[in-house]
């Protein structure tokens, strides 16, 4: 079987690209990066940029460049297919990353390296590459007794699994809630370009009238211009409690369960590796020095920002009662109001905006400020492949 994602083109083949290449792909790729790491290992005249770091960058190089587009098209081209195709893979790449991780021998080469001379020589980049290497070898357990590396390696492969399930949970109840509306007086206030879009999606479902989901192109328009405030908080309630255990779908994409034990499993892997909680594992690889320095700064941005978010909303209760006799705004209000106060105050719409910046304009626009500030020429490219229709290549 030819297979598109180990074929040598530049770019990937995304319309060639099945659910039945995945695993097969993926497989082939893990067991030529295992047979790199052998080989590299088998040097016994001393470990170097050339022959240590560079053949295993490549190596995992062809690992990420097949897995980054099964990836990108899970999320964004989803079928039942793909996605069992993709997380047929995730414990494989999790037992392979845990593999690389614990590789004693691997960890050793990579000392060996950063304690010779030709470390020395190496430029600020290179040397950042083996430190972080070295890094990444503790993070991964590399000091830990062998049944210690066992649990480490089960907790690895059930947070992919929990991450990728939640994931899937959000766009499953994403996907599933929807409003139908028929009368077109529910829709005042609403702008023509969202009810064309609503109509097309109506239409696409076998629906009649007007269709809006939980996607933002079709839930922001609703929550900021619609004037019908039940249907603005039916939208915002279903979108507030997606893939819980509340709300419109209560309980049928709960990720509550998974919250949990994901919260608990890293605790216990950053207990293993001799952090005092998942925070301090994390900012192992970050630029803050500590839980403390994080929250500090947290708290810093609430109290600085507090006083204007209460000058904001203040602002946005009195126009809104003032103007619209509005008392009592709730969530799914303040989009609303807050566009209008902004219409009110600066005579600007967003929507009235729009119909001047087209796409080529916006885009063509974006790319001559790039041109100034960096000398950059990018221009578009036709005939390369796509995962849709309407995606262009520059």
């Amino acid at each position: 079987m030819n297979n598109p994602l180990l074929s040598n083109s530049a770019l990937p083949e995304f319309s060639k690209i099945k659910p039945e290449h995945v695993k097969p792909a993926v497989e082939q790729a893990i067991a030529k990066c295992k047979q790199v790491i052998e080989q590299v290992l088998d040097n016994t005249s001393g470990f170097t940029w050339a022959n240590l770091v560079m053949p295993l960058d490549e190596a995992d190089d062809i690992l990420g460049k097949l897995w980054s587009p099964v990836s990108h098209m899970n999320s964004v081209v989803n079928s039942d297919e793909l996605r069992d195709a993709y997380e047929s893979c995730l414990p494989i790449l999790s037992e392979y990353s845990t593999f690389v991780g614990q590789h004693q021998a691997l960890f050793l080469a990579y000392q060996q390296l950063a304690d010779s001379s030709e470390y020395q020589q190496l430029d600020t980049a290179q040397q950042k590459v083996i430190d972080n290497a070295l890094r990444d070898f503790k993070l991964s357990g590399i000091a830990l007794n062998n049944a210690d590396k066992k649990r480490y390696g089960e907790i690895a492969t059930r947070l992919s699994e929990l991450s990728s399930g939640f994931g899937n949970n959000l766009l499953d109840a994403t996907h599933a809630y929807n409003v139908n509306i028929t009368d077109e007086a529910e829709l005042a206030g609403l702008p023509e370009s969202a009810k064309e879009a609503a109509a097309a999606l109506a239409t696409e479902h076998e629906k009649t009238g007007w269709l809006f989901t939980l996607d933002i192109p079709s839930y922001l328009p609703v929550m900021m211009y619609c004037d019908n405030q039940a249907l603005r908080e039916k939208l915002y309630r279903g979108y507030v409690t997606r893939a819980s255990d509340q709300g419109p779908n209560a309980g049928e994409f709960d990720n509550s369960d998974t919250m949990l034990e994901l919260l608990k499993l890293r605790h216990e892997l950053a207990l293993l590796l001799g952090f005092s909680s998942f925070a301090e594992q994390s900012l192992a690889t970050k630029m803050a020095n500590s839980t403390e320095e994080v929250i500090g700064f947290l708290e810093d941005l609430a109290t600085k920002s507090k006083t204007q978010g209460q000058q904001d909303l203040s602002e946005l209760t009195a126009f809104a009662k003032s103007d619209y006799n509005q008392t009592n705004l709730q969530p799914w209000d303040l989009p609303y109001y807050s566009e209008k106060l902004k219409q009110s105050r600066y005579a600007i719409s967003d929507e009235e905006l729009r119909p001047y910046f087209p796409e080529e304009k916006v885009v063509s626009g974006l790319f001559e400020v790039v041109h100034r500030l960096f000398g950059l020429s990018i221009k578009a490219v036709e005939g390369v492949d796509t995962w849709h229709n309407d995606v262009k290549f520059y």
